[in-house]
């Protein structure tokens, strides 16, 4: 027991777990052999709890080996034996052998969980060797009651054993398996054929040595990543394939995305990975529809989406899939023409593949290849159509104007200072107009320069070599002044753009966030943001139909915002697709490419907030059936005494005076009668309420609602409590108006409330019925001295079936409340439960009065 004691740190033990697909695989035998191994070089191992199920050769493997005492439990009067974890802890080995890690321990042990025992033992510096089969594994369980049918309820949590430090897989064939469990070496021989015709046939336990497979590779691959990041090992082991796929967000990523499944389908196990590169700036061409309908495509594909920030595209790719360890990548071919490909160099796929290393890399070619054509990119400023007029008009200006200034003050001014001022005229039409009237202000003024200003005068020629390098500088610095103006220029207004895009989207995803409402929001927001007259969400029809979206297609409006909306893609002056099924059509103008593509956006939020949409509504639509469903359920649990008692009492009392073998004298009679008539009579009474309640929630009961005395009502609810009313007290005034009711169904809410009130009063207290008048409306209080109620339980009394704080079942099914809510309410009252001032509780009906004469 050195290092184990107060004061001092103990190392935490390491934990070893034997997996299974099934009983029967050796899982025992396994632990309790290396237990014998590790005795026999010298180590203090005891066997804090195995179990050999009867097996003769498990049980052999006990011998030879200490075993601590289990714990014996009593419950549920049957005495059980568990793991004595405090008899482990005082003997403290260097080794404990544990079987069954899920196992659920009896009510009164030291903890829940065998695991909690051996995480116990794990801290107190106990080596621990355990088992588990894989159909305990809580991420498994599901998938092991759908393959076997059978749910499992021992489970142990999936970290505990990926903690472990070591888990050792006991493997055996189904055939196997089976053959062992046919000789009786798992179960005894009257299970045996069940067994083998239901939990262990052949599919079953395949399909779980494939799962614990599966499983422990995740493990091992977990362990391989560790180690790699522990030793900085960045080169690519090809232990397990994992293919990364590179999208851009271009047509072609459906055609690459499939390509790279059926690699990753073509190695048992293999992943694929799909990621998307975007600047750093947040300035990138993809369209966020196609992304976003890639990436649902990647999902259902079993693979997972990725995106990564980098401006160098191929290097940030490569970075990725090194990270992952990936085996394998696809790329598209690039869109470029040849001729621009020539002109511009290599593009990503070529410097992709220059320096993947030992990853290789597959170029899918597909329709969309060599589409882009041109030989440089189209030149787009960032400076209005105004402020270059104002550049070029300021151009034509600015250069006779320094010319015509330096020329009359030539013999004071050397050729430096003409660069300079030149210098200074260029800079001042980059700002204002941009680059392309710099660049024409910069030849202009290098001409001008020449001309006028350098010898020999007058002539397109430069005598000295200092001179022409001096001109040579002022063009290039002309020029890169110039495009860093315009550069800025187009930034300034990109990042506007894109600050205003981001603006609107996140408003927009705002809007879906909301819920209820959201995609008209979202479309009316649409319209309004690119000036259309109507936005509409269509939704294709024939769910058959996999191309085309003609005449041939049949499609129905799901949502719509504006004038006239389109009813066809083809009709819209704006399509977006979203998916096979669905499209977002604009009607109004035509849009640039550059709003088309916030409006993908628009178009997958639009989808998301449909689908929202139609969950919300049939999650409304199932709320009655759960409703109805929490009623019976509760009507069932409710009326389980109160129908049976009733009809148990009138039909023995029934039964007794039929009984031929007795002789009844006339007060047994009377007494038998009496007894059936008052079964009967609170049998009439709970069928009622029933019935009532049933007709309340239907909307169908029906009321006759008359000008009525409450004081009348009142004097007949009390003649139905009979003795009990005379104890009540009654405050109602003369001068009362009367009220708008149904009389017969407010005399049954008195009678209610009243006997409600009677069964919580103390004794000598009786309640108290007061009314009096409030505007257009009659107040009834029903005043009682009881314990009363707390105010945030008040609401649940008026739920149907419900008891607060009452356990006695003979008193009725907890209607009453509930049904003199209901049947107030449907005369146009209201029911409110209050303090009442020095204790107890104050019900309180409020009615309208009814008009006067």
């Amino acid at each position: 027991m050195a290092g184990y004691g107060e004061g001092r740190v103990v190392p935490r033990g390491q934990l070893r777990i034997y997996l299974g697909a099934a009983a029967g695989v050796g899982k025992t035998f396994a632990l309790l052999s290396e237990g014998h191994r590790r005795a026999e070089r010298g180590a203090d191992v005891v066997v804090a709890f195995a179990e050999p199920h009867q097996r003769p050769q498990t049980i052999a493997l006990l011998d030879g080996l200490e075993i601590v005492p289990r714990k014996k439990l009593a419950y549920r009067g049957s005495e059980w034996e568990e793991m004595d974890v405090d008899a482990v802890l005082a003997r403290h080995p260097q080794i404990a052998l544990v079987d069954e890690l899920a196992h659920t321990n009896v009510p009164g042990s030291r903890n829940a969980k065998r695991w909690q025992d051996v995480a116990e033992l794990l801290d107190a510096g106990i080596d621990v060797i355990s088992a588990v089969n894989i159909q305990h594994l809580e991420s498994v369980t599901d998938v092991v009651e759908q393959i076997t049918g059978v749910p499992q309820r021992e489970t142990v949590p999936d970290a505990v054993v990926r903690a472990a430090d070591q888990v050792e897989l006991v493997d055996m064939t189904a055939e196997a398996l089976r053959r062992r469990m046919a000789h009786g070496n798992i179960y005894p021989p009257e299970k045996i054929d069940a067994a083998l015709t239901n939990y262990f046939r052949a599919g079953n336990l395949t399909a779980l040595r494939e799962l614990a497979l599966l499983w422990l590779a995740d493990k091992v691959d977990e362990g391989l990543q560790r180690y790699r990041h522990e030793h900085d090992i960045t080169s690519t082991w090809e232990a397990r394939e994992r293919v990364v796929v590179a999208l851009t967000g271009g047509p072609e990523g459906d055609t690459l995305i499939r390509r790279a499944a059926r690699i990753a389908a073509r190695v048992s196990g293999g992943d694929l990975l799909a990621v998307h590169v975007t600047k750093s700036d947040g300035l990138t061409g993809a369209n966020p529809a196609n992304l976003a309908r890639q990436r649902q495509l990647v999902e259902s594909l079993g693979g997972t989406y990725h995106q990564v920030v980098g401006d160098d595209i191929a290097e940030a790719l490569l970075t990725f899939a090194k990270a992952e360890n990936a085996t394998q990548l696809v790329i598209g071919a690039s869109r470029r023409s040849w001729l621009l490909a020539m002109l511009t160099g290599p593009g990503i796929g070529a410097r992709t593949i220059r320096d993947s290393g030992a990853i290789d890399v597959h170029m899918v070619t597909h329709s969309h290849a060599g589409s882009r054509w041109g030989i440089l990119p189209r030149y787009r400023g960032g400076i209005t159509r105004q402020r270059q007029a104002a550049g070029w008009i300021l151009a034509v200006v600015l250069a006779p104007l320094v010319t015509l200034g330096l020329a009359i003050n030539r013999s004071g001014i050397n050729l430096t200072s003409d660069v300079l001022a030149f210098l200074v005229a260029v800079i001042a039409v980059a700002v204002v107009g941009g680059f392309l009237p710099a660049v024409a202000e910069a030849i202009a003024a290098s001409l001008l320069l020449n001309y006028y200003f350098t010898p020999p005068l007058y002539k397109f020629t430069i005598a000295e070599a200092n001179n022409a390098l001096a001109l040579g500088v002022f063009v290039a610095v002309g020029l890169v002044v110039s495009w860093i103006v315009d550069m800025t220029a187009r930034r300034s207004k990109q990042a506007a753009r894109a600050n205003a895009e981001s603006e609107l989207l996140v408003t927009t995803a705002g809007s879906i966030l909301r819920g209820q409402g959201a995609l008209d929001a979202l479309l009316e927001r649409a319209r309004e943001a690119f000036g259309m007259r109507s936005a509409s969400l269509l939704e294709r029809q024939d769910q058959q139909v996999t191309a085309g979206r003609g005449p041939s297609a049949e499609w129905r409006v799901a949502a719509c915002s504006g004038d006239a909306p389109v009813t066809r893609p083809d009709d819209a002056d704006v399509d977006i697709p979203v998916s096979d099924t669905l499209t977002l059509a604009l009607a109004g103008r035509p849009l640039p490419a550059s709003d088309r593509r916030v409006l993908g956006a628009f178009a997958a939020y639009a989808a998301v907030a449909l689908e929202q949409q139609r969950l919300a509504a049939e999650a409304e639509a199932a709320k009655p059936i759960a409703a109805a469903d929490r009623m019976r359920t509760a009507l069932l649990a409710a009326v389980s005494h109160d129908l049976r008692s009733p009809l148990a009492s009138a039909k023995a009392a029934v039964t007794s005076l039929r009984a031929r073998d007795m002789r009844w004298n006339e007060t047994d009679t009377a007494e038998l009668l009496a007894t059936a008539d008052e079964s009967l009579d609170k049998l009439t009474r709970l069928v009622g309420n029933l019935l009532d309640m049933s007709r309340l929630q239907a909307g169908a009961l029906s009321l006759f609602p008359r000008p009525s005395g409450l004081d009348e009502i009142v004097a007949l609810a009390l003649d139905d409590l009979g003795p009990a009313g005379r104890e009540i007290t009654v405050e109602i005034p003369e001068t009362l108006p009367a009220v708008r009711v149904d009389p017969a169904i407010l005399e049954r809410v008195v009678v209610n409330l009243t006997e409600n009130a009677l069964r919580y009063s103390p004794a000598g207290k009786a309640p108290l019925l007061a009314a009096s008048a409030l505007g257009d409306r009659v107040e009834l209080r029903v005043v009682d001295r009881g314990p009363g109620i707390p105010e945030q339980d008040r609401e649940q009394m008026f739920v149907p079936f419900q008891r607060l704080g009452d356990t006695d079942n003979t008193t009725g099914v907890g209607l009453g409340l509930a049904l003199s809510r209901g049947l107030t309410e449907a005369m146009g009252g209201t029911l409110t439960a209050e303090d009442t001032p020095g204790g107890g509780l104050t019900m309180t009906i409020s009615l309208p009065a009814a008009p006067g004469d």
